[in-house]
């Protein structure tokens, strides 16, 4: 692996963690667990006929997010937690939020010129994006709110933020009522 003396340039300035992309097979489930049982908020989601996408508030400004591919990619599978597994977890890609654009294309800069393979900056209406992965080959992401849906109450009718044209039913409940009617049961793998 080839290694490159870092660059001279100004620290960064993480605010902690944007969104950590994970997986599911039903998003409707999701958000039902998400915002009834564990209380987070749904901040933001995305969705066209392939996929969904949508963010939990675990914290100021930083989410969880899932996608719900479809036809689903993969079979699903669990494990329990701390335990290795044979198959690879169901995990997508860390977002390190940044404060601003600014700070954004920092990044981008510093990771050009460490030698590290960095995207343009990728405008997701309310996020703007680069794309990178670490020596481990994890997909990374550096991260910075256009529309910060974490500084705000949710609206579920702002298309801004909530555009899936095709939401999943709990999230048509949340916008009827501000809450979801009931929740899945879960159990230890």
């Amino acid at each position: 692996m080839e290694h490159r003396p870092l660059p001279n340039a100004p620290a960064i300035r993480w605010r902690g963690v944007n969104h950590l992309a994970l997986v599911t097979d039903d998003m409707d489930a999701t958000v039902r667990f998400y915002v009834g049982v564990l209380d987070a908020r749904l901040v933001a989601t995305i969705g066209n006929a392939s996929f969904r996408h949508y963010f939990f508030e675990i914290g100021p400004a930083n989410t969880v997010a899932f996608f719900e591919y479809r036809p689903p990619a993969a079979e699903p599978f669990a494990k329990p937690a701390g335990v290795p597994g044979r198959r690879a977890p169901q995990f997508d890609h860390l977002s390190l939020d940044v404060a601003d654009e600014e700070a954004l294309l920092a990044v981008r800069e510093r990771l050009k010129a460490a030698g590290s393979e960095v995207t343009d900056v990728v405008d997701h209406g309310f996020i703007r994006s680069v794309y990178f992965t670490d020596p481990n080959g994890i997909a990374l992401e550096a991260s910075c709110w256009v529309v910060d849906a974490t500084a705000r109450d949710a609206d579920y009718h702002d298309h801004r933020l909530f555009s899936d044209p095709d939401p999943v039913p709990a999230v048509d409940e949340l916008r009827r009522t501000g809450t979801v009617a009931d929740a899945p049961a879960t159990t230890l793998a």
